[in-house]
């Protein structure tokens, strides 16, 4: 596994979970092994959560490796449940992931609203307009192991169980373990899934991980000019995008994080995390590229 040859093509995929069908902040990527530039897919069309998992589902070129700007599950080792004290609190992800989308059924666009605002799920959330649940400690929230990883690392991580602000990730994350609970019994999702090693994978990435190795300056991850996205692609052994002049973060992110999973893929250790024991991959998973 993790040999250059393993994978075709790179996918890089900055999701929303903002409240509508369509979303500028979707974004989706793709390169093919080698050294070409990734390109958009679609680049001018404003995506909607349904379409990305028709996409994953239908269209997405054979032998793969798709990452995914989003948190795969929730904190559970630190205390030693998703929910302490609620008697569904899951016992592993796929599980989580079951129970988000059968509270969520009649959410339309793959939204979780309807989990967010559960009287059970809510307390454990941090909300918009000053909702603290009672059972979200104070500061910076849960962390999962892999959070801790990213921290090691330098990096800032949010706990998924913070949907306010700028660089919170938990409403993407609850609505991507929507689409990962529909793409469950077609497409493997590491590390809850060994790799088969063959066909196409999906898995969880940190875009500002892909930009810190693409020589990106910390609290400058967000690229808006091909220049500046040039110069990063050149890191990491691509060929330049097209064109000059503005563009947008959530453009730039899956374009990079398409590149820097086309080097990363080959690099074993990244597949061996230190921490990732068996059970840690089935109940908390991991984010690609964490040590």
């Amino acid at each position: 596994m993790s040999a250059p040859a393993r994978f075709r093509h790179f996918a890089g995929i900055d999701w929303s979970g903002a409240v509508g069908e369509r979303q500028k902040g979707i974004r989706v990527a793709v390169c093919a092994a080698g050294s070409a530039a990734p390109a958009l897919v679609r680049p001018d069309h404003v995506w909607s959560r349904a379409e990305v998992l028709a996409w994953l589902s239908h269209d997405l070129p054979g032998d793969t490796l798709v990452g995914l700007d989003l948190g795969a599950a929730l904190p559970f080792f630190d205390q030693g449940a998703y929910f302490p004290g609620w008697s569904q609190s899951p016992c592993d992800a796929r599980a989580l992931w079951a129970l988000v989308d059968g509270i969520c059924a009649e959410d339309p666009h793959l939204a979780a609203t309807s989990f967010v605002d559960h009287p059970e799920a809510s307390r454990h959330f941090r909300r918009h307009g000053g909702r603290v649940g009672d059972l979200f400690p104070p500061g910076r929230g849960r962390w999962r192991i892999a959070e801790h990883a990213q921290a090691a690392l330098g990096l800032s991580p949010v706990s998924n169980l913070n949907l306010v602000g700028a660089a919170q990730v938990g409403k993407s994350s609850l609505t991507g373990m929507r689409m990962l609970h529909c793409l469950a019994e077609r497409l493997p999702v590491w590390p809850f899934n060994p790799d088969p090693g063959h066909g196409s994978l999906v898995l969880e990435i940190y875009t500002s991980l892909a930009a810190r190795e693409a020589g990106v300056r910390a609290g400058r991850s967000k690229l808006r000019d091909i220049h500046t996205l040039n110069a990063a692609l050149a890191r990491l052994g691509s060929a330049p995008v097209a064109g000059s002049g503005a563009i947008d973060d959530h453009a730039s992110d899956a374009l990079l994080a398409a590149a820097w999973l086309r080097v990363a893929a080959a690099r074993r250790e990244l597949w061996h995390p230190a921490a990732l024991t068996p059970e840690v991959a089935r109940i908390e998973g991991w984010t690609f590229g964490a040590p």
